[in-house]
């Protein structure tokens, strides 16, 4: 890696991760990964206390929070992490186009370094994919436009993820290929456990966020091989 990599991160103005009090062990492992991506100095910990009722509503109003806290500091630009972030594939050039992507395209309010998408479709710069958001939200960036509009939706009983996805005319990214993924750590959420077990049984969500971001990416191929391999049978069974 290039000795001055750990500088790309310098774009951003102020770079937080949330992490529940009691969950020491996410924050020395959030700790290690941030140390191989060059971001050792530069994360806040959020440290939060876990909701007393509803645990979305706990999610939701930290990530308000740590944009809040940006808006008041006066940062044009937020990175907000969760504590069960992990790099893979990271690769300091990718970092550096999707910051040269968000130095120069003004629409971009959003950036994902990693999630789930419905769709995808690639833009004029190769490290960059504009997307419908699905879910996950565990690792991304933003404007301060855009966090001063988010900031204004109150909870409404709608988990943060469907929250952004609800949200429509605004332009989302996503870096490709994606380097943040979740763990295979014990979910706090409560109300996905039974979900969180079912991940971990298909590989856990970073071999699914892979295949997600593989698939969208390439599914006109995919699409296209499967209705030729139906064509072929027919072809064959009708001989």
């Amino acid at each position: 890696m290039p000795e001055n990599f750990a500088t790309y991160w310098e774009y951003f103005d102020k770079i937080y991760c949330i992490s529940l009090y009691e969950r020491v062990d996410r924050r020395e492992q959030a700790k290690a990964q941030f140390r191989s991506v060059g971001l050792a100095d530069r994360v806040e910990f959020m440290i939060v206390n876990k909701h007393p009722v509803d645990c979305e509503q706990g999610i939701y109003e930290s990530h308000i929070l740590c944009m809040e806290k940006a808006i008041r500091a006066h940062a044009d630009t937020i990175v907000i992490f969760e504590d069960d972030i992990i790099f893979d594939r990271f690769n300091p050039d990718t970092l550096k186009k999707c910051i040269g992507f968000l130095r120069t395209n003004t629409d971009s309010k959003m950036m994902f370094f990693g999630c789930m998408v419905k769709k995808c479709r690639k833009t004029d710069n190769s490290s960059v994919l504009k997307i419908r958001f699905r879910s996950l939200a565990h690792a991304y960036a933003l404007t301060a436009e855009f966090a001063k509009t988010i900031v204004k939706i109150p909870w409404q009983k709608i988990p943060f993820d469907d929250m952004l996805r609800g949200i429509t005319g605004t332009e989302m990214y996503a870096v490709y290929p994606s380097f943040a993924f979740q763990s295979n750590s014990r979910s706090d959420n409560q109300r996905c456990l039974t979900l969180d077990k079912f991940r971990r049984l298909c590989g856990g969500l970073r071999r699914i966020q892979k295949m997600n971001e593989f698939f969208n990416y390439n599914k006109t191929l995919i699409i296209g091989a499967h209705i030729l391999l139906v064509l072929l049978l027919i072809v064959i069974i009708t001989l």
